[in-house]
């Protein structure tokens, strides 16, 4: 190939832009044009050509694109850069598996980059590959050709194309430089002097063999017992400073707050107080404390008055619908209790057997569910040790199929090159024939075009016709709305009597049963509001003897929830004793299968570490130091943020220990708390 790939692309879109289908045929008009170019090398004259025939024979497929690409960008791009576009998308379809990615690159770059962008993009897509495009070449060709020979080379190499696109977008984003080229170098020429004879090659000395070094003993990676207990020293020593500091924080300032007299205590709050009401001044004031807890200081309660608060009882104020819901309730477990034992009289059994043995096959079921979730933890970390040699299998047998893989696709290159070879051979013979049907075309458009004169000189006369008609029927229109608008007009000038004459006893006369004057309807409604004013007082009288039964209701159901719920407070006092007494069992598991695999996750774990010891053995010592190191930083950094957090601490509770001015014992014993923590 003498030419590079801008020429000869430029060749191809010229032979194009030069044809015309009417006067030329293509093998006549590609010979002329290489002889008028001076084209004489065979690859490139054998590229040019079967560029142009192809382009000719799949220009149905090329202008399915084409026209959705000027459709969409059809203000920023030129009619006559259609061929450009032609030849690009040839090039991608049939002839990309055969240039190669790197040929292809060189044919795109050799032209406007932001032109190759914006068609690549459009036809490269693969929602409009596979949508409209596909629908369109399935127009021309059947859905098996399209589908094997098109569509199924471009997703083999879309890829590729994506990386070539998302590199031509970055150049015209100015994101990347573009490479400079390189001015050619002048090439040296050796001298025609005659060469020397080859000297003799002397025997190679034998390379002495080195003895085999003895390995590293074991014990040289293991850590010594000194080190160890420096950690424990210096953990230890790190908890004695941790709880002096604590004790220090804890005592700090002590000196410096002396505790204020009640009386200063309470001058403060009133200021404070005072200061603060002038800033609200629309705020909803809370309801007062109770009785039971205003006496005692809370920080001064101990458990025991706690209980004996706690078990007086509360007002609560009930909505009606939470007395009726509650009373329903307790009248409901009544009428359950009056069952019971109506049905024990009758000679009915009592449950607490079948209760205890309840409970026991709960307990059974518990125990079963804890054998089931050990059983499946002890599995998982099973199946987590066999993955791990699965793994390993899995590498080995994956470099056996690469090498398979290899061997057949040697073999699939080699049947694709003798299949590629019988369909030149087919193409040409095709091309051959396709310009013998364009001879036989040109006297076909000659007798199409005599034929169409013919046509639409019939056709200019028949219009002529309908015209004449068509005006004539406009105008007989134009007559008859005219005599309705004559007409009309004078209905109108014809006076109309507007006045009317009102009677009241007089009915409207449209012939009903029921038809009534208007002095009729006037005493019919005034007898209406009558009845309706009596029905409104029988039904106020209802809504109150109503209102008064329900009230009744709701007292009698008070009652009875007020004993409910000082016999719920009694069994709830006897029930927390009986659970106090009764301990919980710890549950032990004991299964056949849960020491099985006990022990062979053990045999599991120990095959593992003994794998990872030989495998630290072949490390370098540089790993192991990298290693100490990152642990060593680790270890600082933990130190500094325990430090920084201390600190924190101690600011937040000087802070507290300073403003706890007019504050209650609480907020003091809080200061104390967040310096421990």
């Amino acid at each position: 190939m003498t030419q590079n790939h801008k020429q000869l692309f430029v060749h191809c879109v010229q032979v194009l832009n030069t044809y015309n289908v009417d006067t030329q045929s293509v093998e006549e008009h590609v010979n002329r044009y290489l002889k008028e170019n001076g084209i004489f090398d065979e690859s490139d004259q054998t590229f040019i050509v079967e560029v142009f025939s192809e382009c000719v024979r799949y220009s149905n497929l090329m202008e399915v694109v084409l026209n959705g690409f000027y459709n969409k960008d059809g203000k920023t791009t030129l009619r006559s850069e259609q061929n450009l576009y032609h030849v690009i998308c040839y090039l991608a379809t049939f002839r990309l598996d055969e240039l190669g990615m790197a040929h292809f690159r060189k044919f795109v770059s050799s032209q406007d980059i932001n032109k190759m962008y914006r068609f690549l993009s459009f036809f490269l897509n693969e929602r409009n590959l596979l949508t409209w495009i596909k629908d369109g070449w399935e127009k021309y060709y059947e859905h098996v050709f399209v589908q094997t020979s098109l569509l199924s080379p471009l997703q083999r190499w879309m890829p590729e194309i994506d990386d070539m696109l998302s590199m031509m977008k970055s150049t015209i984003d100015n994101r990347l430089k573009p490479k400079s080229r390189a001015g050619s170098v002048t090439e040296t020429r050796p001298f025609n002097i005659t060469q020397p004879r080859p000297r003799s090659i002397p025997v190679p000395e034998p390379i002495p063999k080195l003895k085999k070094h003895k390995p590293a003993p074991v014990t040289l990676y293991d850590k010594p017992v000194e080190l160890e207990m420096i950690q424990r020293t210096k953990e230890a020593n790190r908890r004695r400073a941790e709880e002096r500091l604590m004790e220090a924080s804890r005592l700090q300032y002590a000196c410096a707050n002396p505790n204020k007299s009640q009386k200063t205590k309470e001058i403060i709050s009133n200021i404070i107080y005072e200061e603060e009401s002038k800033i609200d001044f629309e705020k909803h004031k809370a309801n007062p404390t109770p009785a039971f807890l205003s006496t005692p200081e809370i920080s001064d309660m101990t458990p025991t008055k706690w209980r004996a608060i706690l078990s007086r009882e509360v007002p609560v104020k009930m909505n009606t619908a939470q007395i009726l819901r509650e009373g329903k309730l307790y009248q409901q477990r009544e009428e359950e209790i009056i069952k019971k034992l109506e049905n024990l009289e009758a000679g009915a059994k009592d449950a607490s057997d079948f209760l205890k043995w309840q409970s026991e096959m709960r307990q059974k079921d518990l125990e079963g569910k804890l054998a089931d979730i050990e059983r499946r933890r002890l599995e998982g970390k099973l199946s987590h040790e066999e993955a791990i040699f699965a793994r390993q299998n899995l590498i080995k047998d994956n470099k056996q199929k690469v090498q398979e893989m290899k061997e057949e696709t040697q073999q699939m290159m080699q049947e694709f090159l003798e299949k590629k070879f019988k369909e030149e051979k087919e193409m040409r013979n095709l091309v051959e024939e396709t310009m013998q049907g364009h001879k036989n075309t040109k006297e076909a458009t000659k007798k199409l075009k005599n034929y169409k004169r013919k046509i639409v000189q019939e056709v200019n006369e028949e219009s002529k016709e309908l015209m004449k008609q068509a005006l004539e029927e406009a105008e007989l229109e134009m007559r008859r709305k005219m005599e309705l608008i004559h007409q009309i007009k004078a209905m109108e000038a014809v006076p109309i009597i507007r006045q009317k004459l009102v009677d009241l006893s007089e009915s409207a006369g449209h012939g009903l049963l029921s038809e009534m004057s208007i002095a009729e309807l006037r005493e019919r409604v005034s007898l209406c509001k009558a009845a309706e004013k009596e029905s409104e007082e029988t039904r106020r009288d209802d809504i109150l003897q109503n209102k008064e039964a329900k009230d009744q209701l709701l007292l009698n159901t008070l009652e009875t929830i007020s004993k409910h719920r000082l016999e719920q407070t009694r069994a709830a006092a006897t029930r927390l004793e009986s659970k106090k007494k009764s301990e919980p069992k710890k549950i032990e598991l004991k299964d056949e299968k849960l020491t099985e695999l006990q022990k062979r996750l053990e045999e599991r774990k120990a095959q593992r570490m003994k794998e990872r010891q030989s495998a630290k053995l072949g490390t370098k010592r540089s790993s192991a130091d990298n290693r100490t190191r990152s642990l060593i930083n680790q270890k600082k950094a933990l130190e500094e943020n325990r430090w920084r957090e201390l600190e924190l601490t101690q600011e937040r509770a000087a802070k507290l220990m300073d403003g706890s001015l007019g504050k209650s014992k609480s907020a003091s014993r809080l200061a104390s708390n967040l310096v421990m923590t």
